[in-house]
């Protein structure tokens, strides 16, 4: 009985004072992103509604985001009130383990991290739908004009390189369509552009050059226009930089599939949002018990010097965390292993702390 109602007075602790810290952190970060982008409102005459709608969805979002760092700073927060107040001293003194301590931060941290792979997964990515097409309305409207050196496959033989799209006229420059089979290139078919011909349903090549192998003998042919059928609609071209953050769990496996079949070059984003989904739940179990470990002690300089080491070890985190996502996104080798390093990093800290520390 007395185990239950010590597990209630920290859990108690522990999820309000993470509702008071996420709360106050997304305040915050709404405020700073509104002012930041108030000129585009401003120049675009964006309604209200349609701001509102935006920061609807904008506000799951960051809320997400934020969830391990917060989860974090609240366990420091708490554990370096109790061990100022000698009550992890006391805990300890009764006969109570260090570990079971421990576990009513875990299960808060359980609880939380399932609800943010849920929310993640599903609910917050349809939510994430609305805040991308806002974005790239009226924030990163040049993003969805132009795609760059997009390579496609059309057919099992055949590929397609386009140096520039441009959505808003369907059409390519510098344009490449091969065809290989048993690893030898047949044909090749080089134009200087690629128009979509809606009312046809074909591409149009422009100033085309064709040069068909067979053996030694190659045979050229060239001409100022060359209609073309191929499974591939101006959809597939417009590639939305911010696509995989407005997909649930199925729809980016799904689509990560789809990518591969067509060889797309810009498959690895998606692989690393799904990584990065099933990493965030872990990392806030991780922060939890590394807080709960670095604030038990009672310190001389108070909870403040607990605090700030937190902050430190939060920010560590992101600026981590950051850096794997960066090196995954610049098509790195070993993408799950690559998202979840600072989870590893953070983890054998953890491991060292505990061994290390008074219990």
């Amino acid at each position: 009985m007395a185990m239950k109602i010590l597990d209630r007075y920290i859990l108690k602790k522990f999820f309000l004072t993470f509702i008071f810290l996420i709360s106050i952190l997304v305040v915050v970060i709404t405020l700073i992103d509104y002012l930041e982008k108030s000129g585009y409102y401003i120049r675009y005459n964006v309604s209200h509604r349609e701001i509102i709608t935006y920061y609807y969805a904008f506000v799951p979002f960051v809320l997400n985001f934020l969830t391990p760092i917060t989860v974090f700073i609240t366990t420091v927060f708490v554990t370096s009130r109790l061990s100022q107040h000698t009550e992890i001293i006391a805990m300890l003194s009764s006969g109570i383990s260090f570990a079971r301590i421990l576990r009513p931060y875990l299960g808060g941290a359980m609880a939380i991290a399932l609800c943010s792979f849920y929310l993640t997964g599903w609910q917050i990515a349809k939510t994430n739908a609305l805040r991308v097409d806002f974005e790239t309305k009226y924030i990163d409207h040049s993003l969805r004009n132009t795609s760059k050196h997009l390579h496609i496959r059309i057919d099992p033989e055949t590929y397609l390189y386009v140096q520039r799209y441009y959505t808003y006229d369907n059409a390519g420059t510098n344009v490449t369509l091969e065809t290989i089979r048993d690893h030898r290139l047949i044909r090749k078919i080089s134009s200087q552009r690629i128009y979509w011909l809606p009312d046809q349903g074909i591409w149009q090549l422009q100033d085309w050059v064709s040069r068909e192998l067979d053996g030694l003998t190659e045979k050229i042919a060239h001409g100022a226009i060359l209609d073309q059928t191929f499974d591939l609609h101006p959809n597939d071209f417009a590639i939305n930089p911010k696509l995989h953050e407005a997909l649930t769990l199925p729809e980016l496996s799904t689509h990560i599939k789809s990518l591969k079949e067509k060889g797309a070059d810009n498959v690895h984003l998606f692989v690393i949002e799904k990584y990065v989904r099933y990493m965030s739940p872990f990392a806030a179990i991780i922060l939890t018990v590394l807080g709960m470990l670095v604030s038990a002690h009672k310190a001389r300089g108070g909870t403040g010097l607990q605090i700030i080491l937190g902050f430190i070890l939060a920010l560590t985190y992101i600026a981590l965390f950051l850096f794997a996502k960066g090196v995954a996104e610049a098509k790195g080798s070993y993408l799950l292993l690559t998202i979840w390093t600072p989870n590893v990093i953070f983890s054998l800290l953890g491991i060292a702390l505990y061994r290390l520390i008074p219990k």
